[in-house]
């Protein structure tokens, strides 16, 4: 039975940034990787029905847990929904001859304006068997801190 996993987490930013940073490939190779991991896009074209490709590829003693073999996990995935300042949504397929991994897993990504920045909530539904809940809360934790540092370090003066 597949699952939904949820994170969230306020971040330093008004929602226009962090939007930015959710579209821009040179942002989410920054920020989205979780700890541990090198991640690069081979194609990226943020747009609805727009897709990426990034590659994602483990740093020391995790590539066993590689799900595209060769230590790296391989993400395809199309731009369903974009909402500028508010929310983008994301069909996501692992690349993996291991069928634990298949299907297509849907990320949203929901801002809401608070006071001196935005929350961010992440909502993954369909995750596949092979993910454990606790490696994908660890890695969506560690994704948010990520942007949350990202949006500090550069934050705009008078911000």
């Amino acid at each position: 039975m597949k699952r939904t996993d949820r994170a969230q987490k306020w971040v330093p930013a008004d929602s226009g940034r962090v939007y930015a940073a959710l579209v821009d490939a040179d942002a989410l190779t920054q920020w989205l990787p979780p700890e541990g991991m090198h991640g690069r896009f081979e194609h990226f074209d943020p747009r609805p029905g727009g897709s990426f490709r990034m590659v994602l590829t483990y740093l020391g003693d995790d590539e066993g847990n590689a799900k595209s073999g060769d230590g790296q996990d391989v993400v395809e995935s199309r731009f369903v929904e974009l909402v500028p300042g508010r929310r983008v949504v994301q069909a996501i397929d692992f690349v993996s001859d291991d069928p634990a991994y298949s299907g297509t897993m849907t990320m949203t990504w929901e801002l809401t304006p608070v006071d001196g920045g935005a929350l961010m909530e992440i909502r993954a539904e369909n995750v596949p068997s092979g993910i454990s809940a606790e490696d994908h809360a660890a890695g969506l934790s560690s994704s948010l801190s990520h942007l949350a540092a990202y949006l500090a370090r550069d934050a705009q003066p008078g911000e």
